[in-house]
């Protein structure tokens, strides 16, 4: 219980002999962190398998999801504010609730950030590929999925990783700019897109609309129907949370990590509606369901070969902007948990150059490219939600117990309806649980009581600080 009682202190002077990082980024850089981080993956590839589990009702998946999160979203935003560290939900579970649950959330987290990072990476291989094969030059088959797909290692994912984590290691403000170029092409691509798709509209093509019913089983067992593409799809929406993960290096965090929340998130959410409307009403589902790379198959079908190599460019170009923003914040919940002594302290250790941690960043880049080389995508989102799905009701609680504890606490932003909202968010995502694979449930299970084994050696051998 000494472990669960204990609350972590946030000073506003640093603690002498602690390593910090440095201030440098401005409300732009996060609110691009933020787009970069949610417009990816869900809207370049997950559309496909979304519309495999709900047919025309993957819009309710997306709405569903999208409204789930931008409950979580205005929590975060009321206690990143009032928390401005580094960290996220693991910092906000260790500053409201205790060292113990902080632990199994930060160890969530983990799994969230380092699987979001690996899922991204096998998207960015699938659309690398297309790309490349519709230019005459395609890569063998071996090279591009990993052994439970039928290849060897899908080697374009292990790359890219490190690619974006050696971008990282020069310097965050560095990093964060190329970032926000890049979030511009993916837009433009996604406008193309839409401006392609349209003419072929059919209102015919959202008939049946829930083929396979708002939340039914297939005959196996597994989850089907809207709330099991929700489930998945939610990996689509969030991303925000990366930048709370910033706070430490925002040069005012108390005005730009609102901006960078609540602004992403509806940028963001008009971004998916159209586009997976469009997707939706331009072709039979039944045709892209499933495919890797959705949209480029749609314009191909439709007649437009020169917007599908766009989109594919676009892809290949943007997509890391996904890789960044979480790789970013993995590296940066590494940091402060080995900070607090919860993990290595050699892992904290900052670059005097580039002020950003090269170590843990390089570290996370192994870690995820591994996972990126042998597991298919499928797999990979659903297990990182369950993650995510824990640190949104984290945080949610966390907003509650403040208002609660801390009535007249100084709030820079109030989340609107806090009573309302914060249960909101944190039935929604038990319900995404719910509706997940049993399989992945299972997974996750078997996560966390590895790490609760881990933090019971941890407290055995004693930490850093005194008792």
């Amino acid at each position: 219980m000494a472990g669960l009682m204990y609350r972590k202190v946030i000073s506003s002077e640093p603690e002498v002999g602690q390593t910090h990082l440095k201030r440098t980024l401005s409300w732009w850089h996060l609110l691009a962190l933020g787009v970069g981080a949610i417009v990816g993956t869900g809207i370049y590839t997950l559309v496909g398998i979304g519309a495999g589990l709900a047919g025309p009702g993957v819009i309710l998946s997306f709405i569903i999801a999208g409204a789930v999160c931008c409950c979580a979203a205005l929590a975060y935003a009321e206690v990143a504010t009032m928390i401005p560290a580094s960290g996220s939900a693991y910092t906000y579970s260790y500053v409201v609730i205790g060292e113990s649950v902080a632990w199994v959330v930060g160890w969530s987290l983990i799994l969230e950030y380092s699987l979001v990072v690996s899922a991204v990476a096998v998207g960015w291989s699938g659309y690398a590929a297309g790309f490349l094969a519709s230019l005459g030059m395609p890569l063998p088959a071996a090279i591009l999925a990993g052994p439970a797909a039928g290849g060897l290692v899908n080697l374009p994912a292990v790359i890219i990783v490190f690619v974006v984590a050696g971008l990282l290691a020069l310097g965050t403000k560095e990093s964060a700019t190329v970032n926000a170029i890049l979030v511009v092409v993916k837009i433009v691509a996604l406008l193309v897109f839409v401006v392609a798709a349209v003419p072929a509209f059919n209102v015919a093509h959202f008939h049946p609309f829930l083929p396979n019913g708002f939340a039914s089983h297939t005959v196996d067992g597994t989850p089907s129907g809207v709330m099991a593409a929700a489930a998945i799809i939610f990996f689509a929406f969030y991303g925000f949370d990366a930048i709370s993960t910033a706070a430490e290096e925002a040069k005012n965090p108390e005005r730009d990590l609102p901006i960078g929340i609540i602004g992403s998130m509806i940028v963001c959410t008009a971004i998916y509606v159209g586009v997976a409307a469009t997707a939706v009403g331009s072709m039979s589902y039944t045709l892209y369901a499933g495919s890797s790379e959705p949209l480029a198959l749609i314009l191909r079908t439709l007649g437009h070969p020169s917007a599908a190599v766009l989109i594919g460019a676009a892809a290949v170009v943007a997509l890391p902007t996904v890789i960044l923003a979480f790789l970013f914040g993995q590296s940066r919940i590494f940091f402060v948990m080995a900070r607090d002594g919860l993990l290595p302290s050699g892992l904290a250790k900052v670059n005097a150059r580039t002020g950003t941690p090269v170590r843990i960043t390089i570290l996370t880049a192994v870690v995820v490219a591994t996972l990126a080389g042998v597991t298919p995508l499928a797999k990979i989102a659903a297990l990182a939600n369950a993650g995510t799905l824990l640190a949104f009701i984290a945080v949610a609680t966390c907003m509650l117990i403040l208002r609660r504890r801390e009535p007249n606490a100084r709030r820079v932003f109030r989340t609107p309806l806090a009573w309302i909202v914060g249960p909101l968010a944190i039935l929604g995502c038990l319900y995404l649980f719910y509706s997940l694979p049993h399989q992945t449930q299972g997974f996750f299970l078997i996560w966390n009581l590895i790490g609760l084994v881990c933090y019971a050696l941890w407290r055995a051998v004693g930490s850093r600080r005194a008792a």
